[in-house]
């Protein structure tokens, strides 16, 4: 019943009047994109990777995306879930492997199989490395329920992924 009645007062002139000329608004913010792209410092000391380089719509004409999978496809049903998952995924990566990440985490998923890719500096023993490798791999697959396998590369340094600097 307020409802109507609140409809009922919009219907009067004056608030028709009054709604025709509050309604399209023309800011030079709203044209403006912004996302994915980063702010020029003036010492140009600020180091990007070839992923963060590319702006977005550059996807797929200069770089690839970030997950692999036909969740996206029509008909699908593990959209979300599948999006959620990817999320898990790279903060668990980059929680495990604090400040050794030096990319992007690359999740690929091949029918039941979810491969993660990604670069890391070596800034730790081999034999922790190959534990964290393999601990990483059991808890994914214990809660993806699926096998997972990591295909990781090692830099000596964070420069050597340093693409060119803004």
């Amino acid at each position: 019943m307020s409802l109507l009645q609140n409809i009922r007062l919009f219907q009067t002139p004056l608030a028709l009047a009054a709604a025709s000329r509050r309604s399209l608004h023309v800011t030079a913010a709203c044209a403006k994109t912004q996302s994915g792209k980063y702010k020029i410092t003036p010492k140009g000391d600020r180091p990007l990777t070839y992923e963060m380089a590319n702006p977005p719509h550059l996807i797929a004409h200069r770089k690839a995306w970030n997950s692999w999978n036909t969740s996206n496809l029509e008909g699908e049903q593990r959209a979300s879930q599948t999006m959620l998952e990817d999320e898990f995924v790279r903060r668990f990566m980059t929680g495990t492997w604090h400040g050794l990440v030096l990319s992007e985490v690359i999740i690929k998923r091949q029918h039941n199989h979810v491969r993660i890719a990604a670069i890391v500096r070596r800034g730790i023993p081999p034999r922790k490395m190959y534990f964290l490798i393999g601990y990483c791999e059991e808890l994914l697959a214990y809660w993806l329920q699926c096998p997972v396998t990591l295909e990781l590369q090692t830099t000596e340094d964070r420069k050597d992924v340093v693409f060119k600097y803004i």
